[in-house]
């Protein structure tokens, strides 16, 4: 049956093409058009087909695995599949690393991990993802953030600041209660010259764990879109009013999905990055993606195989032998 579709596309696509080849050059040109709206016609019609074999296959998964279909099925949540092993840049997974990316991916059982916690719970992908012990939820979110970093510096801002404070708070009131108001507030990222050359940028970073039970209740897109609120319900009014700023929160899942004011935000580093390297556009938005990508990726294995306990070997130097040079 899928012979006899593609035999019928084809011929439906380049049937038109065919009569250009028997008549006059002025013909030709108006048949051309009509050649590309027919393949375009056609190819709706295939991409139709596609989402209706795709909403099948998923009506018939698990909650759990509709999520991870949703998600690996977004841009950029694939990206790392498709790349060139580029030592310099980050692009490389080991043998057990590439593998636990795939079991990720499909959500199949991993090998060799323990059954169990070490906070006594049962050691599932949605707990490993959640559980602080460890540090690793930190990790993943200090990563990303000194990328963004490293890539503002990369793209020619000024005055990249990681972990900047913002100005103490004297007698200004906001309209929103949910405003964080203590003189020790900290943002993720400042820098200038993101948006134009003299105002400044503060952005706030946010890797949520889209299996946990608080956010798989909702679409991804929902999940996303009730992340991005709570940043700026917290920052937006103080950055804007008091340090005379924008501010952008960026939120990921841990799949790689992006937040839609984290997908503007990194466009526009790509185009300054492409106007200083000289690369193009699309080849800059690439590298930023695979960089996060990658970031996300090597973060959550590690979280998913990471040792966590108290436990800890002794060394003991009558009972180990070494070689002084």
């Amino acid at each position: 049956d899928n012979e006899i579709y593609q035999a019928v596309v084809s011929t439906q696509s380049t049937g038109i093409l065919e009569q250009t080849l028997l008549i006059s050059e002025k013909r030709s040109e108006l048949l051309l058009w009509e050649a590309k709206g027919a393949k375009a016609a056609v190819l709706r019609v295939k991409r139709s087909a596609q989402n209706a074999e795709k909403e099948q296959a998923r009506s018939l998964l698990t909650a759990f695995d509709q999520r991870l279909f949703e998600e690996i099925s977004s841009r950029g949540a694939s990206s790392w599949l498709t790349a060139l092993p580029l030592v310099e840049h980050g692009f490389v997974l080991n043998k057990q690393q590439f593998r636990d990316g795939l079991l990720l991916r499909y959500n199949l059982p991993f090998e060799g991990i323990p059954s169990a916690c070490a906070c006594g719970k049962s050691n599932t992908l949605e707990h490993c993802l959640s559980c602080a012990i460890g540090g690793y939820v930190y990790l993943r979110h200090n990563n990303i953030r000194d990328l963004t970093a490293n890539l503002l510096v990369e793209a020619g801002c000024k005055e990249v600041t990681v972990e900047p404070q913002l100005l103490p708070i004297t007698g200004e009131t906001f309209q929103f209660k949910s405003t964080i108001t203590v003189n020790s507030a900290r943002l993720d990222v400042s820098a200038r010259s993101v948006w134009s050359d003299l105002d400044k940028v503060f952005t706030d970073i946010r890797v949520f764990n889209s299996l946990a039970p608080t956010n798989i209740s909702q679409t991804l897109k929902n999940t996303i879109r009730r992340h991005e609120r709570e940043k700026v319900l917290h920052y937006d009014a103080r950055v804007v009013e008091v340090e005379k700023a924008t501010f952008t929160p960026l939120v990921f899942s841990t799949t790689g999905v992006m937040g839609p004011r984290a997908e503007v935000f990194y466009k526009k580093l790509a185009e300054l990055l492409a106007k200083k390297t000289g690369h193009t556009y699309n080849d800059s938005v690439r590298y930023i993606r695979l960089r996060l990508s990658f970031s996300l990726l090597k973060t959550v294995l590690i979280s998913i195989r990471g040792f966590r306990g108290n436990k800890w070997t002794r060394f003991c130097s009558l009972t180990n032998d070494i070689n002084l040079i």
